[in-house]
């Protein structure tokens, strides 16, 4: 019988490179270059991951395109105690606003608790990043939404807009910080801040090179959800939040989601090399003239 893994996503941990997670803790380091290979077996079903390390009361069964694998119930006690939700206002850990550039015209505002350092920008694929200040929770919540407003900088910008960019980014690290430069001086010269929140000085972080995005093969497309019977291997040219880049036979590069691997019980592929054998969208080309 085939051994049987279930994956819980990429993590990002501070001390090292990106590594998928398993049931039981176990972790597999992702160095660039290393074979990622698996499948979903025949009359597989995807199943709810559960929420706040419970397992799913009924194992609800969910569709294989969800980034999030739970069931209607286990997505809201999940979110229910989610800062991001802005359901959590006694926190009493001091948290950092910092402003995230992914591509060209693309830069969010978000907090993060200090304790997790990088590690949230890691997770959301930020190619580049600053901090903008420090604080209580409610204070780093009332300066990310004066930024919204003040600004218009958004709070959060869709994946698929981040993986359809990453091939065309700027060479250099100094024209990649440019965004964040511009609006951190805009930023720190707006009027109300929260007494209580410490601005921070710009200090630009890139994740290029830790991503290995820029000057390496152009993905073509995105896998949009795993099926039984299919399978998918190849060699792991960049990762990113919490997408593989993988080189496979024969096509080129495409782009695994990893949150879309929870819930699926997986297990080694068969001898034959299985290519990328799910359903891929491949990214829109814009053409480069009028004719």
């Amino acid at each position: 019988m085939a051994q049987v893994w279930k994956c819980t996503g990429l993590r990002w941990p501070a001390d090292g490179g990106p590594a998928l997670e398993w049931d039981g803790g176990r972790r597999s380091p992702l160095p660039r270059g290393k074979r990622v290979a698996f499948a979903v077996p025949e009359g597989a079903v995807r199943r709810c991951v559960g929420a706040r390390g419970h397992a799913c009361a009924v194992g609800a069964a969910v569709p294989g395109r969800s980034t999030g694998a739970r069931c209607e119930e286990c997505a809201r006690l999940d979110r229910a105690h989610s800062v991001a939700a802005d359901t959590i206002a006694d926190d009493p850990r001091p948290y950092r606003v910092y402003l995230a550039w992914f591509g060209p015209g693309m830069v969010k505002v978000g907090i993060t608790a200090v304790e997790r350092g990088p590690a949230r920008l890691l997770e959301q694929g930020a190619v580049c990043f600053s901090w903008l200040g420090t604080g209580p929770l409610m204070a780093a919540r009332r300066t990310e939404e004066l930024l919204r407003a003040a600004l218009r900088v958004p709070d959060r910008i869709p994946y698929a807009e981040k993986r359809a960019v990453r091939a065309a980014l700027p060479a250099t690290e100094q024209e990649r910080a440019a965004e964040v430069r511009e609006l951190h001086a805009r930023a720190v010269a707006l009027s109300g801040w929260p007494e209580s929140l410490r601005p921070e000085p710009c200090e630009v972080v890139d994740h290029a090179g830790v991503f290995g995005i820029g000057g390496g093969p152009e993905a073509f497309g995105e896998v949009v959800e795993l099926v039984p019977g299919g399978g998918v291997g190849g060699e792991l040219v960049a990762a990113a939040g919490p997408d593989l880049h993988l080189a496979v036979g024969g096509r080129g590069v495409v782009v695994l989601d990893t949150r879309l691997m929870a819930g699926w019980e997986l297990v080694p592929p068969g001898p034959a090399d299985p290519g990328c054998g799910f359903p891929v969208r491949e990214f829109r080309r814009e053409p480069d003239g009028l004719f």
